[in-house]
């Protein structure tokens, strides 16, 4: 156990040593700084061409939006009719059918907003075609939409009054070409050398070492499964997710994964504090996510390590017990690890089942998603981190009798009205519709209605509870990560989490590059002695407690009815 404890020690230390490097070299970029990468502006300049763009054409954070939405709706279209059609289109070497409406109109949605929730599963519910072409295609473009409007954010701190804030379709091309692409193809490289499938060709037939006659899934997955790591997307290609094989070979291909989806969001926030020329901001910042982190970590280690006192009562050993739903050939730690910072990051890929874990364990899981804003998913993360930071000044401006300020910019009523609804969106939505399925499963169990509630759910009371808030939550925090226990591929979970995915990832991101536009126009105001710290452990520790509260007001009456329940029952 402490070996395999250690490897994730080094697996994330690897994961700092890289990112401190990767974020100057992504601020360099986006500062328009001479970096290695320069042979790819031919490229660049040939893409805009063809697109009809002017990247240097200067952008309002208005029409920075703007230009998000109208590509994001296209490729919704696009996406929902080749996932409907897709038993028509080439590549599709093992006769798959295509997906219902209701089942297109989700997958489509899901890995859109880069979250992937899969109703369906990998290498049964879609062809060579749409996994390479529609669903691992909106694996990049879903993250580089996220870090584009990051930076929108990032240059709005920068400088001290403007009305435009760069040009998106500029930042969008970029977080592609220079850094998703390149990691991708080195990721899928390792992979492909240590066993992960990267052909064309259909099932194959073996025989077990059973003596049975079975058929296993192939195609070109390397790359697939190196973008929905780098670019926090988790949606894979086999139906296992990386708890398959072919997914995740061998520890080595493990630690590449690991580390693969938790550098990217770690050095967005260096590359903050380059950007910017303040480290120390964004060591604050930094440390308090790192904070929390741990704080979801050490319990789910705890908890997933001594195993389930059930099944220990019954005289199985402790380290028998604690093997349910993990990854046998990695460990205990490793799986915990895994599922602590997938829905930290908002990465939502597996390695074990998440329905096997302990009750604390899944609350855990669930407070990471609920808060959100721990490292969080590329771009993304910060996003909702800056909520966080504008209702803290807000709050201890109004402590000290000052008008809050942020970057040389004014915190008033219209930013702060802002924030407010971006920060309280997202447990509305979880809770609400959580609320909503809740009572259609109880008072209309029997009904023949298209989504048969009674057919919902696998376990009764507290789990199955924590199964649908499980589900919504996931959706509303771009994760994508479910309890297997949960029947979702139906239209009512189809359609409403379908629009829980919309509203939580556009509203999200418009809030703070509305806040970053409104404050960047205003008359700069510079740093005095009256001026509010916020590169200080003191802000970060105020940040924090904000965050904390907001969740705990937000959802521990949830969390009381479903993880907490079970687990106090279980004593």
């Amino acid at each position: 156990m402490t070996t395999e404890v250690t490897g994730i020690i080094v697996t994330y230390g690897i994961t700092l040593l890289l990112a401190v490097p990767i974020g100057r070299y992504i601020a360099k970029v986006f500062a328009g700084e001479k970096v290695w990468t320069d042979f790819l502006k031919p490229l660049e300049r040939l893409i805009f061409r063809l697109s009809g763009i002017n990247p240097t054409e200067e952008m309002n954070w208005k029409e920075q939006m703007k230009a998000m939405l109208t590509i994001s709706s296209l490729w919704l279209v696009y996406a929902f009719f080749a996932l409907l059609l897709q038993d028509k289109l080439p590549l599709n070497p093992d006769h798959n059918p295509g997906q219902t409406p209701d089942l297109a109109f989700n997958t489509a949605i899901s890995f859109l907003v880069n979250c992937n929730v899969q109703d369906y599963s990998g290498e049964t519910g879609v062809t060579y075609f749409t996994q390479l072409f529609v669903l691992m295609f909106l694996h990049f473009m879903s993250a580089a939409s996220a870090i584009a409007a990051m930076m929108v954010v990032y240059k709005g701190l920068k400088e001290k009054s403007v009305t435009t804030l760069g040009n998106f379709w500029d930042y969008f091309v970029k977080s592609i070409t220079r850094f998703l692409l390149p990691g991708v193809i080195l990721i899928a490289i390792i992979l492909a050398f240590n066993g992960t499938p990267a052909s064309y060709k259909g099932k194959d037939t073996i025989i077990t070492m059973q003596g049975d006659t079975t058929q296993v899934s192939r195609g070109p997955a390397a790359a697939m499964i190196a973008i929905k790591h780098l670019g926090t997307n988790g949606g894979g290609w086999f139906g296992a997710n990386s708890a398959h094989p072919f997914e995740c070979p061998n520890y080595l291909t493990y630690m590449v994964e690991m580390i693969a989806q938790v550098v990217i969001p770690i050095a967005l926030i260096f590359a903050l504090g380059f950007y910017l020329r303040k480290k120390k901001f964004a060591y604050v910042i930094f440390g308090v996510m790192t904070i929390g982190m741990f704080m979801f970590l050490i319990p789910t280690l705890q908890a997933e390590i001594k195993g389930n006192p059930a099944i220990a009562h019954m005289g199985i050993s402790p380290t028998n017990t604690a093997m349910e739903g993990k990854e046998v050939r990695f460990g205990i730690p490793a799986t915990a690890y895994w599922s602590t910072v997938t829905t930290i990051i908002s990465t939502g890929s597996a390695n074990g089942a998440h329905d096997s874990y302990m009750p604390m364990t899944t609350a855990t899981q669930l407070m990471a998603m609920m808060v959100n804003c721990f490292y969080g998913g590329c771009g993304a993360g910060f996003l909702n981190y800056y909520i966080f930071i504008i209702i803290a000044v807000f709050i201890s401006g109004l402590m000290v009798g000052r008008t809050p300020e942020f970057m040389g910019h004014k915190v008033e009523a219209k930013e702060m009205k802002i924030a407010s609804i971006a920060a309280l969106l997202h447990p509305f939505l979880i809770l609400s519709f959580t609320a909503l399925s809740s009572y259609v499963l109880v008072h209309h169990p029997d009904t023949h209605w298209a989504f048969q509630p009674k057919n919902w759910l696998g376990n009764p009371g507290y789990h199955g509870f924590s199964e649908m808030l499980y589900q919504y939550t996931s959706c509303a925090a771009n994760n994508g990560s479910a309890m297997s226990g949960l029947t979702a591929n139906n239209v009512f979970w189809n359609v409403t989490t379908g629009f829980v995915l919309l509203f939580s990832r556009f509203i999200p991101i418009i809030g703070p590059v509305a806040i970053a536009g409104i404050m960047a126009q205003k008359k700069y105001i510079p740093e005095s002695a009256g001026t509010l710290k916020t590169d200080t452990g003191t802000f970060g520790l105020m940040t924090f407690a904000v965050i904390i509260i907001i969740a705990a007001l937000a959802f521990f009456p949830a969390l009381a009815l479903g993880p907490f329940a079970e687990y106090f029952s279980m004593k």
